[in-house]
């Protein structure tokens, strides 16, 4: 070939040299542009993800991870169940087993797939998962020492013959990633898992997935640029994500709800109108504004029902509710007496001041009409002098504290004919302090006031309502703009004072209770927050229902399934032992109702979504007209990962975990491969048609 070339002349070659580059240049080009044009971008296997998490890693036993979130985490991908819940789909549905239900819908036969080998088979010693296997996993749950009281109370009264059983999930350790390694860094915990050849779908891209545990968010954002997610993203103080450059935020919910919970065991909150009362003086937005959420919910089925006034807020109608339940305002409770008094005094021949000032030693000079009395009649014990000539009699009733004396303080005087027959009665009341007196008159015409307003006497701009009114050193005045709400009283005399418990973590609740307090207030209902620094401290009182409001959260889980948290066999029994306490008493508000527990029944065992469907609908109204708890938000939680991790999508997770349910889809690595119905031998074709090129 070189021969060749020295054929041309220098200058020749060196055309030829240039003609060829491009040639070569050229074909290149247009090989690449044909390869790119022809060719779709796929996932690879490989690559590592890594996810930077804050909390604390405990022993990764499946059983016991109900609340636990970081190692929930790590054991959905090392632990697989017969069941599992899509969150794309929103349904259950099935992974190592196959699941039949009988017609009665008592009977759940699970059919284990082919070919299951725990992690620790080899071709040599093959260890498949067997009937045996769920079986030793069942009756582990139902042993009474179970540690997990949530799971060991789903499977009370169930039985199992291998393989035949009532369970929606039993977590078996075959799951699509195995645990290579745990290592303790001056950072962080770092849990290494390894994909798992197993022959089933979907198949997985990513070769390993690494779980980093850090102490707090600053240790983890200073290993940022090593972290491809980051599990739960805080927030700064105006609510928004503190998401890492680099990284794409996606918020979720979960099923899930943080209430109000009323303990109706006891006394002052078996009003239903106390509780509504309470329901329509929350103000959610506020509240929901406090701690930087966003999701209200009205009900336990995570709805908001803006057409229904009982959730809504309105102030007139939580007082209308509160007076209703016979709680009262102080101001309302003494000008209910007032107008008891007025009306006692307006009737009958007594005629004078209900109010005096006299000092001891005075006498009050009573007269009237001989036409309504007999002589010979008494006043306080003391008889009438008639003046014939005026057709009056007079009275001089003493205040030295003998017979017919007038006390300081309310009196009931008492005319009495001759025979002793009541004639007329009055309430008068005595002081001997000009600054009482003076306050006591500016209640009498705030008084008469009232009554003109109430019988439109008086111009709308004049007239006034109990709301106008303030109570003060016993005495009602007008309210001023800067008056606070004082505390409701009843019939008794006793206060509207709650004791209002919650947990310390997460911090939210205690914002949220000093705004519950803070609303409250102006309702007239005296909260007290009791927040336990100690987790067994908190516990405790929970356990023994040490609350009349309790404010705390509960999970649905998967199956959305309320039965253990509103059914009456939730409630927790006091014999007087402190072990007869359940730890397994979920229904916080001491809630029981036939109509309630006949629809979580029917919720949970129905067969036909439709069945359920009403059901569901049956039980909002039943809750909605008893008010046991007052439903205030779900929580928004943020899940970030990198920009350079593909394929990333959450559906609508029941836990936190759930996002590795579509972790299939995840990828790190591309490759390319071609169109259907293209290959290198359409190159040919493709330069001959320019009109294909794109």
């Amino acid at each position: 070939m070189f021969r060749v070339f020295r054929v041309f002349a220098k200058h020749e070659r060196t055309i030829l040299l240039l003609f060829l580059v491009l040639f070569f240049l050229s074909a290149a080009v247009l090989l690449r542009r044909f390869y790119v044009e022809s060719t779709v971008l796929v996932p690879d296997r490989g690559g590592t993800y890594i996810e930077g998490s804050i909390g604390e890693l405990q022993p990764l036993i499946p059983w016991f991870t109900v609340t636990n979130d970081v190692n929930r985490d790590i054991v959905s991908l090392v632990f697989a169940g017969l069941q599992k819940y899509n969150p794309e789909t929103r349904k259950v549905e099935d992974d190592l087993g196959v699941l039949q239900v009988s017609q009665d819908n008592k009977v759940y036969t699970v059919r284990l797939r082919e070919n299951l080998e725990w992690h620790d088979a080899t071709p040599e010693h093959p260890h498949p998962v067997t009937a045996d296997d769920v079986l030793f996993t069942f009756q582990s749950i139902q042993d009474p020492d179970f540690p997990n009281s949530l799971l060991h109370q789903n499977f009370l009264g169930v039985t199992i013959e291998k393989a035949d059983e009532r369970t929606v999930k039993f977590t078996l350790g075959a799951g699509p990633y195995a645990f290579r390694g745990l290592v303790q860094t001056d950072l962080s915990v770092e849990i290494t898992l390894e994909r798992f050849s197993r022959p089933l779908e979907p198949f997985y891209h990513l070769e390993r997935v690494i779980f980093r545990v850090f102490p707090d968010y600053n240790t983890l954002l200073s290993d940022i640029r090593n972290l491809d997610g980051v599990r739960l993203v805080p927030r700064n103080e105006k609510g928004e994500p503190v998401v890492p450059r680099s990284f794409q935020a996606v918020n979720y919910t979960l099923p899930q709800y943080v209430a109000l919970f009323f303990n109706l065991d006891r006394e002052i909150l078996s009003d239903r109108e106390l509780r509504l009362g309470l329901q329509l003086g929350t103000n959610k937005q506020a509240i929901v504004s406090a701690v930087n959420e966003i999701v209200i919910t009205d009900t336990p089925l995570l709805e908001i029902d803006n057409a229904d006034w009982r959730y809504q807020y309105d102030p007139l109608l939580a007082q209308g509710a509160l007076f209703s339940s016979d709680w009262h305002l102080p101001e309302k409770v003494r000008l209910q007496r007032l107008l008891e008094l007025w009306e006692a005094n307006s009737v009958g021949p007594l005629s004078m001041e209900p109010i005096v000032y006299l000092d001891t030693g005075a006498s009050l000079i009573v007269t009237g009409s001989l036409l309504d009395v007999q002589i010979g009649a008494k006043l306080n014990d003391i008889p009438i002098e008639a003046a014939t000539q005026t057709g009056t009699w007079r009275v001089a009733l003493p205040t030295h504290g003998g017979t017919g004396s007038i006390r300081l303080g309310n009196n009931l005087l008492r005319l009495e004919d001759p025979k002793k027959g009541i004639v007329d009665s009055f309430y008068l009341w005595r002081t001997t302090n000009p600054r009482d007196y003076k306050l006591a008159s500016l209640e009498q015409k705030l008084l008469e006031q009232f009554i003109a307003s109430r019988v439109e006497i008086l111009p709308p701009e004049e007239r006034i309502m109990v709301s106008d009114l303030y109570l003060e050193k016993g005495f009602l005045r007008r309210r001023l703009s800067t008056d606070p709400t004082d505390i409701r009283v009843n019939d008794k005399g006793e206060k509207l004072s709650l004791k209002l418990l919650t947990s310390s973590r997460p911090p939210q609740y205690g914002e949220i209770a000093e705004e519950i307090q803070r609303q409250w207030a102006q309702l007239g209902v005296h909260v007290g927050i009791e927040m336990p620094e100690k987790r067994s401290e908190f516990e405790e009182k929970l356990i023994n229902r040490d609350y009349d409001i309790l404010l705390f959260g509960q999970s649905l889980l998967d199956n959305l399934d309320s039965f253990p948290y509103w059914h009456s066999s939730g409630i927790q029994q006091f014999t007087g032992k402190r072990s007869d306490l359940r730890i397994d008493a979920y229904n916080l508000s001491q809630y029981s109702s036939l109509k309630a527990d006949s629809l979580l029944e029917v919720i949970r065992e129905a067969k036909d979504s439709k069945e359920q469907e009403e059901a569901l609908q049956d039980l909002e109204e039943v809750l909605k007209q008893d008010v046991p708890a007052i439903f205030l938000y779900s929580p928004l939680y943020t899940f970030a990962y990198n920009t350079r991790l593909n394929g990333v999508r959450l559906g609508r997770p029941s836990l936190h975990s759930d996002r590795f349910l579509t972790l299939h889809r995840w990828y790190l690595k591309e490759d390319r491969e071609f169109m259907p119905g293209k290959s290198w031998l359409s190159v040919i074709p493709w330069l001959f048609s320019p009109s294909e090129w794109q």
